[in-house]
């Protein structure tokens, strides 16, 4: 086999749009490349702050998302992510600036999720915040008439204050509480919700607490990054002359 080169490194099959943060980021998280098996590329947009993306879901971002994009589709890998579930809010605009897959938020697995319950079940959603989260990002990914019950980290102390108000040092305990808190209570009160999808990719690494706690499947975008993964080739665009 005879392959044509042009690139200075190959392997990285999942692009990951980073948002602009300096908390902590431990394995589990989308932001630490410990988290998966295969190789990742980063790549980081200024300006992309949680308050931006986050709260204000910042319309000027999707420029700077859209040529990052662009900028790891012609870097070779074969589909991007991001770092921020509430990044649905955007999902069409990336999906159609470039020609590979892009998965945007861990949103985008609730139809499928839902799909796999009986009648009457609903999906549950953990957010890093429940008022920002609205039915513009449901609408980015389709699933604005699914069943569904939501709940926020947002009354919580440390987890907010990490990962939206950008505390540098992390309690990784305490916020594994307040995860299994959050969805307990959920739980009990919605007695019907029959599996959770995390919103936000900061709670993978506290997935199996949660699962422990409940008893119930639980999606993130960690599990969806590994499915995207399997389908895709992994030679990352290696082509053959």
């Amino acid at each position: 086999m005879i392959v044509k080169g042009g690139r200075t490194n190959y392997g990285e099959a999942i692009g990951i749009l980073m948002l602009d943060t300096k908390f902590p980021r431990i394995p589990g998280d989308i932001g630490n490349a410990l988290t998966f098996d295969f190789p990742v590329k980063y790549k980081k947009v200024k300006g992309a702050t949680s308050q931006r993306v986050v709260k204000e879901a910042d319309p000027l971002l999707i420029e700077p998302f859209i040529e990052a994009a662009r900028e790891l589709e012609e870097e070779g890998v074969s589909a991007i992510t991001t770092s921020c579930g509430f990044l649905a809010v955007f999902h069409e605009y990336l999906a159609n600036a470039v020609s590979i897959p892009v998965f945007t938020s861990s949103l985008l697995q609730v139809p499928f999720v839902y799909r796999m319950l009986k009648k009457g079940q609903k999906v549950g959603i953990m957010t890093a915040s429940k008022p920002h989260l609205t039915q513009r990002h449901f609408r980015g990914v389709g699933i604005e008439d699914i069943p569904m019950v939501i709940y926020g980290m947002e009354e919580q102390e440390e987890f907010p204050a990490v990962f939206l108000d950008m505390k540098q040092i992390l309690d990784v305990e305490k916020a594994e509480k307040e995860m299994v808190r959050v969805a307990e209570k959920m739980v009990s009160e919605n007695p019907d919700v029959g599996a959770i999808v995390f919103e936000c990719t900061n709670m993978p690494p506290f997935r199996r607490a949660v699962q422990k706690a409940v008893n119930l499947p639980v999606f993130d975008i960690v599990t969806l990054t590994n499915y995207v993964y399997s389908s895709i080739p992994k030679i990352n665009k290696l082509i053959r002359v």
